[in-house]
């Protein structure tokens, strides 16, 4: 069959739908052959799911590959690999598929609570980590994602985001059988595994780039390579350098096959061809492969860069767009449980455009993260609030994954044009904050290490532990008492902040204990040139044991933390609805409501270490009385007409009428 394409408008949503109808009649009876064995309920319902999702996914795939003349070839390849996954996927998988059909919105409950870890370096291996299900059940996780754990080169591999095979668990940390059974293990607890999938690239390592090193043209093509500097040259007028350290540019020469490789990031990370449709097909293979060992969210990696245009900076283009929501509409119809949650930390305009139920259903919010810090250091909110009162809000079926810090490093990506309304200029605000959280700056409580500096335009992030770039390390040194109980205090605060925000907080697991700064990553030729290793350090158990010890720092921060948690799932404020940022008429003071079917809470966060005051009248603006509780703290407040409610230095209030 042949598309005959109108003269004008030949993409109209009219001419879409007519040629989805006449490609679905046509394609039916070839997938319906595969169900002989399956029975007429299998295929009843792989057909409805594909029904209804068709239009759309044959509308995106038209827009990226309809050009070419075996586009009916690879789709329809397409919609086997699908069908074969979907037959193949476990019955326990296919109920789950059902019953989140039934509630889609699962994850905006108040109960979530995600937690992040390296396998390795929290427990071990993934029998460690099943291991400590009771410690996730204490701590009350919902959503656990174990950092990539996939096999991949020995030596530098990027800490697993060069994934060599995805049907192979690195056989340090355990097998595929151990991770579908380490699934299975949560999902019976309450808990949803998230994995890593590296959109973008794979390692040179890869069977497909092994392929390719060995002269396979079909392989070859499964990558951007070119045998010389005119095409790269050309790119790279637009194109700007993720990883100056490592080295210049984005191209890596390949001797062995005389080509210059696309790598945006690490030499031996090479770019998927996306405009390759057998590369859709194979990675959608390896998709579906991950969802039918029980993985219920995909962290989608790097997603930004994973369409290129020549002429464009190849970042953020509507065909990466279309890419995840081509994606996202075959998960639909072959594993409808899976979510898939963007990592863009991009500007924020950039990273809101992959939020939606059809693309991403969860986003990380980098902004989010990186202005709660900006606020410590300047002990001011005007950004935050002003930016969050822009740019918080999204599909009402999505939610946002907040975070305090993570595996990564902290990238200012706050808007300049936000910061100039205010009166700040973006780039020497950069550089104060640069400053401050790596102790340059006169007066810093923060301990963290420049991570990327550029000689040529001065950009930079930040590495370090949430504990350390409070000041922790630092009071603990100095042994300052009142010092060090500021800095637990900015710890809970800002957990605070992503624990009742709305969305889904995320904790850095150790970050519940106030783990420190680990130096030791130096000593290790793998890591000494990646300094994001100093805030990944191996679990100290020890020191985890030691929560339950009132006379312990660990204890000071967890017992406290711990309580927030148990009060957010009690908190029906919390759960999905809205957040409305408000002007509590004190610079220092970020506030926020949180509605949801009736109930509503009100937020009041002090980021200053001095006392701050909120007018009576701006309480009762908000729907409060004279008397109303903390749930924060379970304490009954009381305030008179002319009495301000006073916050304590970094002290944070949740409040609801009494």
């Amino acid at each position: 069959m042949r598309i005959v394409r109108p003269m004008t408008d030949q993409l109209a949503p009219g001419w879409i739908k007519k040629q989805a109808e006449i490609s679905l009649t046509r394609l039916l009876p070839r997938l319906k052959a595969p169900f002989a064995d399956a029975g007429p309920a299998a295929w009843d319902t792989f057909k409805a799911r594909l029904t209804q999702n068709f239009e759309n996914l044959f509308g995106l795939l038209l827009h990226l590959y309809g050009s070419r003349y075996d586009f009916f070839y690879h789709l329809e390849s397409i919609l086997e690999t699908a069908a074969r996954m979907w037959l193949a996927r476990p019955a326990e998988l296919k109920a789950l598929d059902a019953e989140r059909e039934t509630n889609p919105q699962w994850f905006q409950s108040q109960e979530m609570l995600g937690g992040v870890c390296y396998v390795d370096l929290f427990a071990g291996n993934l029998a460690g980590v099943r291991a400590k299900t009771p410690y996730f059940r204490e701590l009350g996780l919902t959503y656990l994602h174990l950092m990539p754990l996939f096999a991949c080169p020995a030596g530098a591999n990027d800490g697993g985001y060069a994934v060599s095979d995805y049907r192979q668990v690195n056989p340090t940390l355990g097998t595929m059988a151990e991770l579908a059974g380490l699934a299975r293990a949560l999902r019976e607890n309450g808990i949803s595994l998230v994995v890593d999938f590296v959109f973008n690239h794979t390692s040179d390592e890869y069977a497909w780039a092994r392929a390719a090193r060995s002269g396979d043209p079909t392989y070859q093509d499964f990558y951007y390579m070119f045998p010389d500097r005119t095409m790269p040259d050309a790119y790279e007028r637009n194109l700007r350098e993720i990883f100056p350290d490592v080295r210049p540019g984005s191209f890596t020469w390949r001797a062995e096959i005389n080509r210059w490789v696309w790598t945006t990031f690490n030499s031996y990370q090479w770019d998927l061809n996306y405009s390759n449709p057998a590369v859709f097909r194979a990675m959608l293979e390896e998709l579906l492969f991950l969802a039918n060992q029980g993985v219920e969210v995909l962290r989608l990696d790097a997603v930004a860069f994973i369409w290129k245009r020549l002429g464009t900076w190849c970042e953020n283009l509507s065909e990466a767009h279309m890419l995840i929501q081509a994606f996202n509409a075959l998960a639909r119809i072959a594993a409808p449980a899976l979510l898939f949650k963007s990592e863009a930390i991009v500007h924020p305009d950039a990273v809101a455009r992959y939020i939606d139920p059809g693309e991403c259903q969860l986003s990380y919010n980098p902004l989010l993260m990186a202005l709660l810090w900006e606020s410590l250091a300047t002990r001011e909110v005007r950004l935050l609030q002003y930016s969050m009162r822009e740019r918080f809000k999204i599909n009402s079926q999505c939610a946002w994954v907040n975070y305090v810090r993570c595996h990564d490093d902290i990238g200012w990506t706050f808007d300049d044009g936000d910061a100039g309304r205010l009166g700040i200029n973006g780039y020497d605000h950069r550089q104060f904050l640069n400053a401050f959280y790596t102790g340059r700056f006169g007066g810093s409580f923060a301990r963290g290490l420049l991570f990327q500096e550029n000689p040529k335009t001065s950009d930079a992030r930040i590495s370090g532990s949430c504990a350390s770039l409070a000041g922790l390390e630092k009071a603990l040194c100095e042994q300052t008492p009142y010092e060090i109980a500021l800095a637990i205090q900015r710890i809970l605060l800002i957990h605070s902040i992503i624990l009742s925000i709305g969305g889904i907080p995320l904790i850095y697991l150790g970050d519940e204990a106030g783990t420190l700064n680990d130096y030791s990553y130096r000593r290790d030729p793998a890591k000494a040139g990646d300094n994001r290793w100093v805030h990944r350090p191996h679990t100290d158990w020890g020191k985890m044991g030691q929560r339950h010890d009132p006379n312990t720092i660990e204890s000071r921060i967890y017992k406290r933390l711990r309580h927030l948690i148990a009060v957010r799932k009690g908190c029906k404020a919390i759960a999905g609805g809205e957040t409305t940022v408000i002007d509590p008429g004190n610079g220092h003071v970020f506030g926020y409501i949180r509605h949801h079917e009736g109930a509503q809470v009100l937020v009041l966060a002090n980021f200053s270490e001095r006392e701050q005051q909120i007018a009576a009248n701006t309480i009762r603006t908000y729907g409060l009385s004279y008397a109303f509780q903390n749930l924060a703290t379970g304490e009954a407040m009381t305030i008179g007409n002319d009495e301000p409610l006073i916050l304590e230095p970094y002290q944070f209030v949740w409040l609801a009428a009494a």
